[in-house]
């Protein structure tokens, strides 16, 4: 792992990350998580201030990286929920079948470097009455937008730690084992090919 990698670009994905318009979208889709809970992409923590905690019995935060979860000590201090680190890729999630309520992934689809194999344990680990929270920002639904998020994505996946401007979030939920119950789309306010929102819940198929 590069310098830059360790020390820069956590610190960078945490300041675009919690952005107001991401925040927002966040209070959005957040709040419905219930039960158990597998946050995959933990990050920084940003999520923190949005779960219902007298809905939430226990958070496992997913995250590969040692450092983001350095940067979300101080909100995980202050959180009031349980809250179990886990420190492994969302290829290899290390819980058992059927062991979670609810899943929640938000900002993080676009980074996952295999999101077939990534949703084939999310798949796994949720109970067939859980349900899949997706909040992520993906392939525009305009020509010319689209154009540009190909033209820069080598580039930006390059320096934004393997995140891509164009994935199709919609169809790769429902291509790898889930239906989409509920899903709303805007552009959030700032720089096109990076701000087309996708929102919303899925279930096991």
């Amino acid at each position: 792992m590069s310098l830059y990698e360790r020390f820069i670009l956590p610190r960078i994905v945490h300041f675009l990350c919690g952005t107001r318009p991401t925040m927002r979208q966040r209070k959005k889709i957040v709040p419905l998580a219930t039960g158990r809970v597998l946050e995959i992409g933990f990050g920084s923590g940003l999520n923190l201030p949005f779960y219902d905690s007298s809905n939430v019995s226990h958070i496992w935060a997913l995250e590969p990286s040692r450092e983001m979860w350095n940067l979300a000590a101080d909100r995980v201090s202050k959180a009031d929920a349980d809250i179990e680190f886990l420190q492994a890729p969302a290829a290899e999630i290390p819980l058992e079948r059927d062991s979670v309520d609810t899943v929640l992934v938000t900002y993080t689809l676009c980074t996952i470097p295999d999101v077939t194999a990534a949703l084939a344990e999310v798949r796994r680990v949720l109970r067939a009455s859980g349900g899949l929270l997706f909040c992520e920002h993906g392939e525009a639904p305009d020509e010319n937008v689209k154009r540009w998020q190909k033209r820069i994505n080598p580039a930006w996946k390059r320096f934004g730690g393997g995140c891509n401007l164009d994935r199709p979030i919609p169809s790769l939920i429902e291509q790898n084992g889930f239906a989409i119950r509920e899903i709303s789309t805007m552009y959030l306010p700032g720089w096109k090919p990076a701000s087309f929102n996708y929102w919303g819940t899925a279930t096991r198929k």
